[in-house]
């Protein structure tokens, strides 16, 4: 007899034990039979609910503390942590406690405490909501908080915070005519073409998607390939392809685009996008360290510590610790550097990162510029451009608060570049 499917907090909160337990990110656990058995709403309701709480941990954490004399197994703080989130947030107290006890008591483990999980409760359904809203926005780990405010300062830091408490909203990239997939989906044209929804529901169910009409990506994700300009019938390379939106982007836009990616199971990801939106582009698996060609443009979105998307994977902060982010400069140095060597006579290269780091963005151009005589950093001239973006050394600097009346937008650093010698 098959098990019974899991519900969405039984769901959440073994990948809130996987996060905080192990170290491991939600994208890497949402696969397997169990996954596969659940009811799709259940399944992004098990998703929501696990990124409210890592986005709430501290404030969690505040709240459940006077109701425990001691830290009781993780098992049990995370359903706590759970349970208290919805009941903070409005959540029915009788539904609410009645499956924290039933969770806890699942396991033999941990079946001793529904006692002192049913008590907490009952006493965090009573205050919790009160505290909930005096309490502060839940600050980024150390690890991650002193850098940034090293880099931006305080105040932008605490900004940069009240973004990724307050989310992501969903962002579309259209193929064709941005005005229109936004009348279309009900959505709003952003300054840069974007197209923004507030409540989208099933993304698969919005108008166009079979169709091919868009495909989602954040605002500031769609920036760089706009960067690049005029890429009408050039050889381009995506030299980090996967997932693939700004493949799909060069592609729409004229490009014969070369796809390119390390990860063969992240292609066939590419692969299926541009089936659905009836695009094309050639695609490698390929170490971009090795690979030989000669190409008009390059888009290098190169890997790194991913620390502007906390706000759409709020699992990051808690399951990494900012080991390897050095190895990961280098490798961007490295990949920067075999990629100026791919470029025809005058060709263009845009480098970006999805990272608050200055030392993934700015200082790696700065760098690249001192190691490169020849090479120049071409102003960006675009009139989705806003006061503030830009950076010293030519680039551009995206933060997520940025924006923040329109419901901010992903991290991001980008710089075109050109080698003049």
């Amino acid at each position: 007899m098959n098990a019974k499917p899991l519900s969405a907090r039984h769901a959440a909160v073994d990948l809130l034990d996987q996060v905080l337990g192990q170290g491991r990110l939600m994208s890497e656990l949402m696969h397997g039979a169990a996954w596969a058995a659940m009811v799709p709403g259940e399944r992004a309701a098990a998703q929501r609910l696990a990124g409210d709480v890592l986005r709430a941990l501290e404030r969690l954490d505040r709240i459940l503390k006077p109701y425990l004399k001691k830290d009781p197994p993780l098992r049990v703080r995370n359903v706590l942590r759970l349970a208290a989130y919805e009941l903070c947030t409005g959540g029915a107290a009788h539904g609410v406690v009645n499956e924290a006890v039933t969770i806890v008591g699942r396991s033999g483990r941990t079946a001793g405490m529904k006692g002192l999980v049913n008590a907490v409760l009952r006493k965090v359904a009573a205050s919790g909501p009160g505290q909930w809203a005096i309490l502060r926005v839940p600050r980024l780990p150390d690890w991650l908080r002193g850098p940034l405010v090293e880099a931006w300062g305080r105040e932008a830091v605490a900004a940069m915070e009240a973004a990724h408490f307050a989310g992501a909203l969903l962002d579309l990239s259209a193929k064709g005519d941005p005005a229109v997939v936004a009348s279309a989906v009900g959505g709003d044209l952003l300054p840069t073409g974007s197209v923004r929804l507030h409540d989208p529901g099933q993304v698969t169910a919005l108008p166009g998607y079979d169709a091919g009409d868009w495909w989602v990506q954040d605002a500031a994700a769609a920036l760089p390939v706009r960067l690049l300009g005029d890429v009408s019938g050039q050889r381009v390379l995506d030299m980090c392809a996967a997932p693939g939106g700004k493949t799909l982007q060069l592609a729409a836009a004229g490009a014969r685009v070369t796809a390119l990616d390390l990860s063969e199971p992240r292609l066939e990801r590419v692969a299926e996008n541009l089936a659905r939106t009836g695009l094309t582009a050639e695609i490698v698996a390929g170490d971009a360290l090795t690979h030989a060609s000669e190409y008009d443009a390059i888009l290098l979105d190169a890997p790194c510590s991913a620390t502007g998307t906390i706000r759409r994977h709020p699992d990051l902060p808690h399951a990494r610790t900012g080991d390897g982010i050095a190895e990961l400069i280098d490798l961007q140095a490295a990949m920067l550097d075999h990629a100026l060597g791919l470029l025809s006579p005058g060709g263009r290269l845009v480098f970006c990162t999805c990272s608050l780091l200055p030392d993934e963005g700015e200082a790696q151009v700065d760098a690249a510029l001192a190691r490169h005589p020849g090479l120049r950093v071409l102003p960006p001239a675009a009139d989705w451009i806003e006061p503030g973006w830009r950076s010293s050394e030519g680039g551009l600097r995206l933060r997520p608060d940025f924006w923040s009346a329109r419901g901010g937008m992903d991290g991001f650093y980008m710089a075109l570049l050109q080698s003049v010698g």
